[in-house]
C-alpha cells in the first residue's frame, strides 16, 4: 500500500518493538509521518534514528504524561489523523498487581490517548483510531484473566467510540492478534526455554506457526487507509485460525 498514507500523521503507542514497531514502520513505508512512545529511552532513540519522525519516553500508566505526549506529538508532526493504541501492561496474574497493570495501560492509556488525540484528529478533518486487543478478549482466558478482561473491554470501547465519533469523521476499529512471535518477545523466550506452553499453542494453529508482527501491521494499515473508509466499529482477529481449534 505504498503511498496510501501520504501526508498523514500518526501516533503509535508502544511503537518501538514487536507489533507496535511493525505498525509504525508500515505507516512510514505508506508515506505517513509517525510519532512513537515507549518507556525505554534507548528504544525511543533507536526509533527516531530508524523510522520515527518524533518519539518520546512516556509512562502510559501516567495520565498526565499521556496527554503531554499526545500534544507534543501533534505539535511535532503538525497535527494528527491516526492514533494506534498498541501498548499493553501485560497484566497476567489474577491479583491486585495484574489487574492494576492491565487497567492502567491497556484500558486507561487507550482512553486517555484517545481523549487527547480526538481534538487534533477533528481539527485535521477526521481520521482513524485503532485499538490493539487480543484474541484473549474474544474467549475465556483462564491463564491470564486480567489481560483477557481488559482486551475485551477494548473491543467494546471500539464499538462505543465508533458510534460516538462518526459525526466527527473519525473511524474506530480494533485488531485482535493471536500468538505473535518476534525477537525478544515472550513467545520467542518460551520457545528458546523449551516451555511446553509454546508447543501446545503451536499445535492449535492450523497453519503450523505463530504469527509475525508484520502480519498484524498490514491489517492495521488497511484499517487506517482510504481502502477501509466504510469500515468502523469492527474487530478483526489476526490469528491464523488459532481460535478455530
Amino acid at each position: 500500500m505504498s503511498g496510501a498514507l501520504a501526508g498523514r500523521r500518526a501516533i503509535v503507542t508502544g511503537g518501538t518493538r514487536g507489533i507496535g514497531r511493525a505498525i509504525a514502520e508500515a505507516f512510514v513505508q505508506a508515506g505517513a509521518r509517525v510519532s512513537v512512545c515507549a518507556r525505554g529511552a534507548e528504544g525511543v532513540a533507536a526509533a527516531r534514528d530508524a523510522y520515527a519522525a518524533h518519539g518520546a519516553v512516556c509512562d502510559l500508566a501516567d495520565g498526565d504524561a499521556v496527554r503531554r505526549y499526545v500534544d507534543d506529538a501533534a505539535a511535532a508532526l503538525g497535527g494528527i489523523e491516526i492514533l494506534v493504541n498498541n501498548a499493553s501492561g501485560f497484566g497476567s496474574t489474577d491479583d491486585e498487581a495484574g489487574w492494576a497493570a492491565s487497567l492502567s495501560v491497556d484500558v486507561m492509556a487507550s482512553v486517555r490517548a484517545s481523549h487527547a488525540a480526538i481534538p487534533h484528529i477533528t481539527q485535521a478533518g477526521g481520521g482513524s483510531i485503532v485499538h490493539v486487543s487480543s484474541i484473549s478478549g474474544l474467549q475465556p482466558s483462564p491463564r491470564t484473566p486480567p489481560y483477557g478482561a481488559v482486551k475485551a473491554a477494548l473491543i467494546h470501547y471500539t464499538t462505543s467510540q465508533a458510534a460516538a465519533l462518526a459525526k466527527q469523521n473519525i473511524r474506530v476499529n480494533c485488531v485482535a492478534p493471536g500468538s505473535i512471535e518476534f525477537p525478544g518477545g515472550s513467545w520467542e523466550r518460551r520457545r528458546l526455554s523449551g516451555d511446553p506452553l509454546y508447543a501446545r499453542i503451536l499445535a492449535g494453529i492450523p497453519f503450523g506457526r505463530l504469527g509475525t508482527p508484520e502480519e498484524v501491521a498490514e491489517v492495521v494499515l488497511f484499517l487506517v487507509s482510504p481502502a477501509a473508509r466504510w469500515v468502523t466499529g469492527q474487530t478483526i482477529a489476526v490469528d491464523g485460525g488459532q481460535m478455530l481449534s
